[in-house]
């Protein structure tokens, strides 16, 4: 299995490579693209769509999308919540890749700190 750090360099590689840093992006727009996908994984909660739930889509012949339960083929893209979720850890990870942050050492500092937080620190309802 991967490092979490060799998964930002293929995730990075893999935007740079698909030509998405061809131009520059700003900081506010890499934030942007990251909560657009936690806003598509809401959509599909508000749409009914389990936590769980997976599908895949492609296109028929004609250009009409059509969803299967299985992927059959490499380029039916997966689709539900568990997918915007891995989206958004890819643009993390791409984020990362382009600024240079060890996320796995960021991470590890966090979670480190957080066990030191008293429960439910900040008295907050959500």
């Amino acid at each position: 299995m991967k490092s979490i750090n060799e998964l930002v360099q293929a995730a990075h590689q893999n935007a740079v490579s698909k030509g998405w840093w061809d131009e520059p992006r700003s900081f506010g727009e890499i934030i942007a693209l990251i909560h657009s996908e936690a806003s598509e994984a809401l959509e599909d909660h508000r749409n009914g769509k389990l936590p769980t739930e997976v599908w895949f889509e492609a296109k028929n012949y004609d250009g009409d999308i059509v969803q299967f339960r299985e992927q059959v083929a490499p380029d039916f893209k997966p689709c539900g919540i568990p997918s915007e979720l891995a989206d958004i850890v890819i643009r993390v990870f791409d984020a990362c890749g382009r600024y240079g942050i060890d996320l796995e050492r960021a991470i590890t500092q966090k979670m480190t700190y957080n066990a030191t937080r008293p429960r439910r620190h900040g008295g907050k309802k959500l």
